[in-house]
């Protein structure tokens, strides 16, 4: 089943591509904007060593920001959630930042970090940091109150009921957080490279967009979208290893 699935799936995709390169030697779409995916497969060909060089380097800032938003997201999760006091306290303030478009603060970001891989890595993180934290601070408040009850009354210190109790439980919460803020770093460090003319694969799409170069932006987009959608994958495939801890 599952061989028939993957090559239906593949079956999809290829019939999408033909349709594509059939609209455009057809002349239903205009080229200027809508290359045929030949003409994006040659594109690539040309630009393949300098936008993979650019995609490492903006997968390198995301990987940094990723990391900071996860640690940061899950830790204050796990403290604010589990603490009836704080959650009380700062779950409006949380909702609102979540909620604030975090384009706004983008100049300030570059007005006080400059211009390099800082301002990336900084606004990166507060893009993942927010949807991993609401999801961590809801999925403690969430878990059954009577299996911290049997912990404490087994003994367990703070320390135990964290790591054997809250975090087991949460663990699909976590790990939707993680792909969602995934997302969101990448996000952000394309959006600062696009938008403060720091080096990365997202002023090099941009250069592409401002030069209407149309077969090289879709090429550097789909390198781009296949090195996101490997990623979720992996983390799709550390869900189902994880099962059997919070099992």
């Amino acid at each position: 089943m599952t061989l028939r699935v993957r090559a239906l799936q593949l079956a999809s995709i290829l019939a999408a591509l033909g349709a594509w390169e059939g609209a455009a030697r057809a002349g239903w779409v205009d080229p200027l904007f809508v290359p045929a995916p030949t003409a994006v497969a040659i594109a690539f060909a040309r630009i393949g060593g300098a936008a993979l060089a650019a995609l490492a380097d903006t997968l390198g800032k995301t990987a940094v920001a990723y990391v900071l938003s996860v640690v940061l997201g899950v830790a204050a999760g796990l403290v604010v959630g589990s603490v009836r006091l704080l959650r009380e306290v700062l779950n409006p303030f949380v909702i609102a930042l979540y909620g604030i478009p975090k384009i706004l603060v983008l100049p300030w970001i570059v007005l006080v970090l400059g211009f390099g891989a800082a301002p990336a890595i900084f606004y990166g993180t507060i893009h993942g940091l927010f949807p991993i934290l609401v999801l961590v601070m809801g999925a403690v408040r969430d878990v059954d109150r009577t299996l911290v009850t049997v912990a404490r009354s087994y003994g367990a210190t703070t320390w135990q009921l964290y790591w054997k109790v809250l975090l087991p439980a949460i663990v699909p919460s976590v790990l939707a957080g993680m792909r969602l803020g995934l997302v969101f770093c990448l996000l952000g460090v394309l959006v600062v490279e696009m938008f403060a003319g720091v080096r990365g694969m997202g002023y090099v799409m941009s250069a592409f967009a401002n030069g209407f170069q149309a077969p090289e932006l879709f090429a550097a987009t789909a390198l781009v979208s296949a090195a996101s959608i490997a990623i979720v994958l992996a983390l799709d495939h550390l869900n189902e290893k994880l099962s059997h801890w919070r099992g």
